[in-house]
């Protein structure tokens, strides 16, 4: 059996320092996750270790909201990449493909995990006979976190001075005015930025929920 050593996990933050070359930086980026994704495809172990160090954030961040327990949480992170190691097969690279598939995979592990525990617990009668509304309920519920979690990884995601024009304006609600003034941009360079940014994220949105229904 071979076992794939993986590394810790670094948080990101938003902002920072305003650079050029977004552009570029964009096509890099894209070129970079399509490679990986063919890298692992073809069984490159490196390639998971570069996948887990930059997705296992969203991924056990999205376990964590959805079962609520550090240690289920945890497992089921691991888990996902195992399965991803296992099933890399049936990844067809490009660069929405692979968070979205990771997504799907991590929401099939977290099913399990409340599978197992209906099974455990002793309630399992009244889990059994939820009223079919609560379950749909439940399921909404999961779906809008993992909307709201790959929202936020594609603004991570976005290259500065994109990703901090949008964190102004969406999370500070700051103007457009308010952010020439900060960055010292163009009040066109800033509005042009807003509204490729949310393109950009509408695209990764949809993506990831065309590829995990």
């Amino acid at each position: 059996m071979t076992v794939v050593p993986f590394p810790a996990r670094s948080g990101r933050r938003y902002g920072g320092r305003v650079v050029t070359g977004v552009m570029a930086f964009e096509g890099e980026q894209d070129d970079y996750v399509h490679s990986v994704a063919a890298r692992l495809v073809a069984g490159d172990e490196t390639a998971l270790e570069e996948i887990y160090d930059r997705w296992s954030a969203l991924v056990h961040t999205y376990a964590l909201r959805a079962l609520g327990d550090p240690h289920d949480a945890e497992e089921a992170t691991q888990q996902v990449f195992i399965s991803a190691w296992r099933s890399r097969h049936t990844l067809t690279p490009s660069p929405v493909a692979l968070p979205a598939w990771l997504l799907g995979i991590a929401r099939h592990k977290v099913s399990d995990v409340r599978a197992g525990r209906a099974r455990d617990a002793a309630k399992v009668a009244a889990a059994t006979t939820l009223p079919e509304a609560q379950q749909v309920e439940t399921e909404s519920a999961d779906h809008a976190l993992a909307d709201r979690l790959v929202v936020r990884q594609a603004v991570q995601d976005l290259p500065d001075p994109r990703r901090t024009i949008v964190f102004l304006a969406f999370w500070e609600e700051r103007s457009h005015v308010e952010i020439a003034q900060t960055t010292g941009l163009p009040l066109g360079t800033v509005k042009s930025h807003v509204r490729r940014g949310l393109a950009q994220i509408h695209q990764q949105l949809e993506g990831v929920r065309r590829a995990t229904r």
